[in-house]
């Protein structure tokens, strides 16, 4: 998958499944989501869980601060891109995400928003690497959405402390594109627009 039909599918279904327990991989591959995001496995498994879901044509992210054995340089994220070949990586680091994009992955970095000083650097940092999207965490911050919205063309995902359908909603009306949630109770949630899937 290309960054465009991506965007494109990020942009139709709003929704993106993060999981981190085993248990709840067949639930998410019911869902109507934009990507899912594996947050659980190790170097041993990890490539099971990519093509179960890519064998049901959903986008797959790697957090790989997550996923044990998997090294954080040039040869773990070539290993990553040419064996486990998931669609992209999540990740708050800017070395990764540049290793990452020379490998041909997408990416989504993600930054926290503990106080005005992580703001402004996260800012910077969007600015520097330009990841394909970007995540803020937590997502129950809608002043800082605008805020993020009105100085990048990057498409944002909010996500952390969502627990219910109308905290989804107020951040996608504050200017997300689309929210992670990590509860399966709300990946029955639909956000769908239009009445033909995007792939």
């Amino acid at each position: 998958m290309n960054a465009k039909e991506f965007l494109a599918r990020l942009d139709h279904y709003k929704l993106i499944a993060s999981v981190k327990e085993a248990k709840y991989l067949e639930k998410a591959a019911e869902a109507n989501l934009s990507a899912v995001v594996l947050s659980i496995g190790n170097i041993g498994v990890i490539k099971g869980y990519v093509d179960f879901f890519k064998s049901r044509d959903i986008p797959v992210f790697i957090h790989l601060e997550r996923v044990g054995g998997i090294s954080y340089d040039r040869e773990g994220i070539a290993f990553l891109s040419h064996y486990v070949k998931p669609d992209g990586i999540v990740t708050t680091r800017n070395t990764l995400i540049k290793l990452a994009k020379k490998q041909g992955l997408l990416t989504i970095q993600r930054h926290f928003l503990v106080d005005s000083d992580a703001l402004k650097s996260g800012l910077q940092s969007i600015q520097e690497t330009q990841p394909d999207a970007v995540e803020l965490m937590p997502g129950l911050l809608p002043e800082f959405l605008e805020e993020y919205r009105s100085v990048l063309d990057t498409p944002i995902i909010a996500g952390g402390l969502i627990r219910k359908r109308e905290q989804m909603e107020r951040v996608l009306q504050h200017g997300a594109t689309a929210v992670s949630v990590g509860s399966p109770s709300l990946w029955k949630e639909s956000f769908v627009h239009g009445s033909s899937p995007v792939v």
